[in-house]
C-alpha cells in the first residue's frame, strides 16, 4: 500500500494539501502526518472501493447477470436502487473503520514484504493459497456467528433483505457486518508474509469475487468452489454454504447444500412454477427462521 501512497501522494495529495495551506494560511501537512496519512487513506480507499464496486457491479449486471431473474416473486420492487443505496450508506463507515489497518501496514507492522525473491518465487503462489483458506475459513465462522440470534436481527438480517439477488447487491449490508467480513483480508498479513503486490492483486480479486457470487449466472457447477450457485442457495435458504470461496468448511462443519439442478439450468430456474415453488419454501421457512434469529 505504500507504493500506492506514494504515487498518489507525488500525483495528486500534495497539490492538494498545498492549496488547501495556501488558501487557509497555514503550513501544508507534511507526508509523514498521521492525520493527513489517515486523510489521504480514507479519501483514497473511498473512491477505490466505490469505483470498484460501481464499476464491477455495474459490468456485471450488463452483460452477465440473468435480468429474467426480476421476475422472481420474491425480487423487490425496486431492489438494485435499494441495494446501491444501502452500499453506499454502508461504505463510508467501513472506509472508515479499515484506515486504522492500512495505517497499521504503512508503518511496518505487518508482514507485507517487498523483495520478490525474499521468501522465494514457490511461495508467492503459496501465500495466496494460504491468503484463499485463511480469509474462506475465517468468514465461514463470521458468517456463521452472524446468523446467530444475538446478532442477526442488529447486522446480517439488512444482506437478506435480498432473497434474489443483483450483483450490486455484493456490498448491500449492514456496515458493521461488511466490516466484520472484511477483517480477515486485512488481519491475514499481520499473521504471514506477502509480497505486496500479491496482496494487492487477491485484493482487488476479493472485490469482484463478491459482486461474481452474487451475479446470477452460475458458470462453474465445481462441487469445491463456493460460486454464484452456492450463493444463492444461501440466500434463499439462509443456514446453509457460509463460505466466501470455497465449500471446504462447509462439508466439514456441516453446513452444504448442494445447488439442485434447477438453479444451474437458466429455463429451469427463470421457471415461473419453480420460481413460485421457491417463494413458497422460503414464505414457509422464513417466519421460524426468523423468530429463530430475532428471539
Amino acid at each position: 500500500m505504500d507504493v500506492v501512497m506514494g504515487y498518489l501522494d507525488t500525483y495528486v495529495f500534495d497539490g492538494v494539501y498545498n492549496q488547501a495551506a495556501a488558501l487557509t494560511s497555514t503550513t501544508p501537512l507534511p507526508r509523514d502526518s498521521l492525520l493527513r496519512q489517515s486523510l489521504s487513506l480514507f479519501v483514497f480507499i473511498y473512491a477505490y472501493i466505490v469505483a470498484f464496486y460501481f464499476g464491477t457491479a455495474g459490468l456485471s449486471y450488463r452483460f452477465i447477470y440473468d435480468k429474467k431473474q426480476e421476475s422472481h416473486p420474491k425480487f423487490l420492487p425496486r431492489q438494485k436502487l435499494l441495494e446501491m443505496a444501502c452500499a453506499s450508506r454502508a461504505l463510508p463507515t467501513i472506509t472508515l473503520m479499515t484506515v486504522p489497518w492500512i495505517m497499521g501496514q504503512l508503518h511496518g507492522y505487518s508482514m507485507v514484504y517487498k523483495e520478490w525473491s525474499k521468501f522465494g518465487y514457490v511461495y508467492l503462489g503459496v501465500s495466496a493459497v494460504m491468503f484463499i483458506l485463511f480469509t474462506d475459513f475465517c468468514i465461514y465462522w463470521v458468517h456463521r456467528l452472524e446468523h446467530h440470534p444475538l446478532v442477526y436481527a442488529n447486522c446480517h438480517k439488512l444482506h437478506h433483505k435480498w432473497i434474489v439477488c443483483t450483483p450490486y447487491a455484493s456490498h448491500a449490508f449492514h456496515p458493521v457486518d461488511g466490516y466484520l467480513q472484511s477483517l480477515p483480508y486485512h488481519m491475514a498479513v499481520f499473521i504471514f508474509p506477502m509480497h505486496e503486490y500479491v496482496y494487492l492483486a487477491l485484493f482487488a480479486f476479493v472485490n469482484v469475487w463478491s459482486v461474481m457470487i452474487h451475479d446470477g449466472e452460475y458458470m462453474a457447477s465445481n462441487a469445491l468452489v463456493n460460486g454464484a450457485a452456492h450463493h444463492t442457495v444461501h440466500h434463499l435458504y439462509f443456514n446453509y454454504n457460509y463460505g466466501q470461496f470455497t465449500t471446504l468448511f462447509d462439508r466439514l462443519f456441516n453446513t452444504y447444500r448442494k445447488p439442485s439442478q434447477e438453479i444451474y439450468d437458466r429455463s429451469r430456474r427463470n421457471s415461473k412454477t419453480v420460481q413460485a415453488a421457491q417463494a413458497q419454501d422460503i414464505d414457509t421457512a422464513l417466519p421460524t427462521l426468523e423468530n429463530k434469529k430475532t428471539q
